[in-house]
């Protein structure tokens, strides 16, 4: 096996064929965030990123994107963002984890959502997960129909608030591929709202995220691009997704709402909208990506897994690496072994947040800043 290592953007159009054609033939591959297209525009924002392309014999047989930063350190292009990580590679191509490593010049690769096909690098996983999926194969009707009798309350309750939300704030009308880009800033000051109540950090406090959400709503390939969908109450916006499209597969990525009207839960009713009118799209699956969330279970069909861990090499630096992520491992087995943990340290979070909103209300506001795009100013 060969490796040379480029900048994303140096990708020539026949090499982005070759990976297409890989995406094209493995379903468990097609994941936009494994595309040469997300690659190249997170390079384009993010100086350490980098693609190994892998060549047995003359032909090549993969692309391994990743960034390359202090010490050694590898993450997957993207990191923080992707909800799938991984080699794209030619059918029944076999690799050895440590070799990649050293022909990308590291001493470590830490993961976090690596697709669990990655057979590789199955000893280096310290945890796995479901990536909960809705499957669209047979149309929405099926779909909510089988829905109805899984969870008839849910679906009531949805359309129950669906009818409050059009009283309160106006009729409801949902653009499933919105091309306005002060709705996709809407989304994005609701998403830092969001991260702050809930005590996380804000990605969208990042300009290189902002910009690179941009670029990826900017897409319009044929192979990749970049979905915002929009549900609107008369002419405001009060919930969003956005997301990126992969030929039939949609990646869910940024959902937020409107708070004003978190009442009438704006985003489910944006959600049973957006799975409506995926199908005639000719989206057939939505990956809703890894994590904890009471929507999410009702609303899957199914499950996909992703893995965390560590990959080192046989180096001194490697062996420091080693080290230093072990206590980390064991606590990701743990907290994924006993749920009432993560739900501790969920509130935990959520307490934090609370705090740092209410110690920012305190500060004098900043009356040069703009309203942020689909909220209310208070009268008075």
């Amino acid at each position: 096996m060969k490796i040379s290592v480029i900048r994303p953007g140096d990708l020539g159009p026949a090499e982005v064929a070759a990976w297409h054609a890989m995406q094209r033939g493995d379903p468990a591959q097609r994941n936009p965030f494994l595309s040469p297209e997300f690659a190249a525009a997170v390079g384009r924002h993010r100086d350490s990123a980098r693609v190994a392309v892998l060549s047995d014999g003359p032909a090549i047989a993969g692309f391994f994107a990743f960034e390359k930063h202090r010490l050694g350190v590898g993450l997957p292009i993207g990191a923080g963002l992707t909800d799938c990580q991984g080699l794209v590679h030619t059918a029944g191509f076999e690799w050895d984890a440590r070799d990649l490593l050293r022909g990308c010049g590291l001493a470590a690769f830490h993961f976090d959502h690596l697709a669990a096909t990655q057979r590789s690098f199955g000893s280096w996983v310290a945890a796995t997960a479901p990536s909960p999926v809705i499957d669209l194969t047979d149309g929405y009707p099926a779909y909510h129909a089988k829905l109805m009798v899984k969870s008839p309350q849910f679906c009531r309750d949805v359309a129950r608030r669906a009818r409050k939300l059009s009283r309160e704030a106006g009729p409801l009308r949902h653009d499933v591929d919105c091309r306005d880009t002060a709705a996709l800033r809407a989304l994005m000051s609701w998403k830092s709202d969001q991260y702050r109540r809930t005590g996380r950090s804000d990605r969208f406090a990042r300009p290189w995220i902002v910009g690179l959400i941009e670029d990826l709503f900017a897409a319009r390939e044929d192979q990749f691009s970049g979905r915002l969908s929009v549900l609107y109450a008369g002419e405001a916006p009060v919930a969003a997704h956005f997301g990126l499209r992969s030929g039939e597969l949609l990646s869910h990525w940024f959902p937020a709402y409107d708070t004003t009207y978190q009442r009438c839960s704006p985003g489910l009713v944006q959600h049973m909208r957006m799975i409506e009118e995926t199908g005639p799209e000719g989206i057939s699956l939505i990956d809703m990506g890894k994590g904890a969330k009471r929507y999410k279970e009702t609303l899957k069909t199914s499950d996909l897994f992703v893995c965390e861990g560590s990959v080192t090499g046989r180096s001194p630096l490697a062996l420091a690496h080693r080290a230093q992520i072990r206590p980390s491992q064991w606590a990701v087995r743990t907290i994924r072994a006993h749920p009432s943990l993560y739900q501790a340290a969920d509130l935990l979070l959520k307490h934090y947040g609370q705090l740092r909103t209410a110690a920012s209300s305190r500060r004098p506001p900043d009356v040069s800043a703009p309203l942020p795009a689909g909220r209310r100013q208070n009268a008075g």
